[in-house]
């Protein structure tokens, strides 16, 4: 069956028309497949065109199962009677449940107001907790109010143009010695 892929792929990528086998579901969907075997690609047929087959079990028209583990990749091909639980098993693990109910319900009753008393502290500590953050936000922002006014409450400095300066420094050279071009041109610059 492999070379029978491989002859596919390789008619695949040269563009020649592969034909699929068409079988159907239980419920009358029609799937298509190069060959219903384990690894290969699964589709839903509509009207006008593929659709990877989503993931899950299902069974064909013949009695099979079709296991799809990854979406439009059939995963595994058995017959339904492999997975078929006995009913007998079923029963007896549902009456172990209901009695198992029955018990935890008597035990609950007398828990329920002990759980509830300890749930009530809870609750009423977690309101004081509360409470106790609410005045403490007040507080703050009382605060913030006071700070506010404060700020608001200082004069603001303002730019007086017609403050004297301070006066610049002159800077003097060494007298008697000749002058360079630097020494002339910072000299102007003080004057």
């Amino acid at each position: 069956m492999k070379d029978k892929n491989t002859l596919n792929k390789i008619k695949t990528l040269l563009n020649i028309e592969v034909k699929l086998m068409e079988m159907k579901l239980e419920n009358g969907t029609i799937i298509s497949a190069e060959a219903f075997e384990k690894g290969n690609e699964l589709f839903i047929v509509t009207d006008d065109q593929k659709v990877a087959m989503p993931v899950g079990e299902y069974i064909l028209e013949d009695g099979r199962l079709v296991v799809v583990e990854e979406e439009g990749m059939i995963a595994d091909i058995r017959e339904v009677s492999d997975q078929v639980p006995v009913k007998e098993e079923v029963e007896e693990t549902e009456d172990l449940k209901e009695e198992e109910k029955k018990e935890m319900e008597e035990e609950a009753d007398v828990a329920d107001w002990k759980g509830m008393e300890k749930r009530i502290q809870n609750l009423e500590d977690a309101i004081a907790d509360l409470k106790a953050d609410k005045v403490e936000a007040e507080k703050e922002k009382k605060e913030m109010e006071d700070v506010k006014e404060e700020l608001s409450a200082v004069k603001p400095i303002r730019h007086n143009p017609e403050a004297k300066a301070s006066q610049k420094t002159k800077v003097q050279f060494g007298k008697g010695q000749f002058n360079t071009t630097l020494d002339r041109v910072l000299n102007k610059l003080n004057k």
